[in-house]
């Protein structure tokens, strides 16, 4: 081997180990009520595309090509389509491996609601995450379309020692308020979140353009669990992460934003929330 493929290779490993350690949460329970007759019988996550596939399948492919194999789906609203497909289509991971692809319908295990925002759906399964015993949990949206290999941002996460890291693309100015809208310091860390705000905070320099959080979120374990605990036991929060867990981190943790564009050239990569 050269001393280039070596040089190449090693990040590369490092990259595999930290994906291998890393549980991805899928957040699959949209109504996708704005998507009309899309979504009269399927979840937003199950609205199929390309013949035989569904959006969903994005970010499944995501994990797998990041060589994360280790993927819990949470799902709630007209959830038979989707439970369908994942079993047809992505029953071939190797369970005696450690790998699954696991479908966790809503079971009112804290009470007898259903879940009450993206931050109560994790914590209503903390348990079953907890079991799993992974070193990083990966948040992430089941009806988004983009390609985006997970390694480098847990690479990111853990190079910058950070409590949450938060993917962000730049999106216009006039389209920000559909999103969460960050402000950074030069180090990329986080120092503002407004979730959905009418008048969107620009980037420093570029009136036009604001940075928008993709909802993909990198946590450590035991940080998630107490951050998912407080909001639980308080009365007056969304039980949202955008808009109270990340806000209420920002003062007191080390949040940083992870862009979602080509190493080299700096251009921003394809994304697309199908619910906006």
């Amino acid at each position: 081997m050269s001393t280039e493929q070596q040089r190449i290779g090693a990040p590369r490993r490092y990259l595999s180990r930290l994906t291998r350690g890393t549980l991805a949460v899928i957040m699959a329970g949209g109504r996708g009520e704005r998507l009309k007759q899309l979504t009269e019988d399927r979840c937003k996550p199950a609205a199929p595309f390309g013949g035989k596939f569904r959006i969903i399948d994005f970010v499944l492919s995501n994990c797998l090509n990041s060589g994360i194999r280790q993927i819990s789906v949470l799902t709630q609203y007209k959830a038979h389509s989707l439970i369908q497909h994942i079993g047809r289509g992505w029953g071939f991971l190797r369970g005696e491996f450690g790998e699954f692809i696991e479908i966790i319908p809503a079971q009112q295990r804290r009470g007898p609601e259903w879940y009450q925002g993206t931050a109560d759906a994790l914590w209503q399964n903390m348990e079953l995450i907890r079991a799993h015993r992974p070193l990083h949990v990966l948040v992430l949206a089941g009806d988004h379309i983009y390609k985006m290999d997970y390694g480098p941002m847990i690479g990111f996460h853990v190079e910058k020692e950070a409590d949450i890291t938060v993917g962000v693309v730049e999106v216009p100015i006039d389209r920000a308020r559909e999103f969460g809208v960050l402000a950074i310091d030069e180090g990329n860390r986080v120092l503002g979140f407004q979730e959905k705000p009418n008048d969107p905070r620009p980037v420093p320099g570029r009136p036009d353009v604001a940075l928008a959080s993709m909802g993909i979120y990198v946590f450590n374990p035991r940080l998630l669990e107490r951050l998912l605990r407080a909001d639980a036991e308080d009365p007056d929060s969304a039980h949202d992460f955008g808009k109270n867990i990340i806000p209420q981190a920002i003062a007191n943790l080390r949040v940083f934003a992870y862009p979602f564009e080509d190493v080299r050239s700096k251009a921003q990569h394809y994304w697309r929330d199908v619910g906006t």
